[in-house]
């Protein structure tokens, strides 16, 4: 009788090529464009409400309402970057000056500085490869 079942193998073989890389290993250029890609997303979305949110409460005394509901939109979006940032610094694609930024410059801004930094380097390294 045939088995279909795979033979397992042997404990000293490399990992399939497919599986993804796990901490401390380069990961696929890709992958991180992308998840660069997630983190600009909410650098922009959070920039985008920051600009209503001190219009409302620097030059208009009477708009609490809008900053009411937007710094608590700001302050859930920061939390993300910083989130986001900090799970690419354990996974090892980049070091922890990147959510230190983000914590510094108080979101978007220093988010968006390292994006640009680390597609530099993503581009470098897919060019001397």
């Amino acid at each position: 009788m045939e088995s279909s079942a795979k033979s397992p193998q042997p404990p000293d073989a490399p990992p399939p090529a497919d599986d993804p890389p796990g901490p401390g290993q380069a990961a696929d250029p890709d992958r991180r464009m992308r998840f660069l890609n997630i983190i600009a997303w909410v650098a922009v979305i959070d920039v985008l409400l920051l600009i209503p949110l001190v219009w409302a409460s620097r030059w208009v005394a009477d708009r609490h309402d809008i900053v009411a509901v937007l710094g608590p939109v700001h302050g859930f979006l920061f939390l993300v970057l910083i989130g986001l940032c900090a799970y690419g610094s354990l996974q090892k694609w980049w070091g922890w000056w990147f959510p230190v930024l983000v914590v510094v410059t108080l979101g978007p801004l220093g988010s968006l500085i390292g994006d640009w930094v680390i597609r530099r380097q993503i581009k470098t390294e897919a060019a001397s490869a």
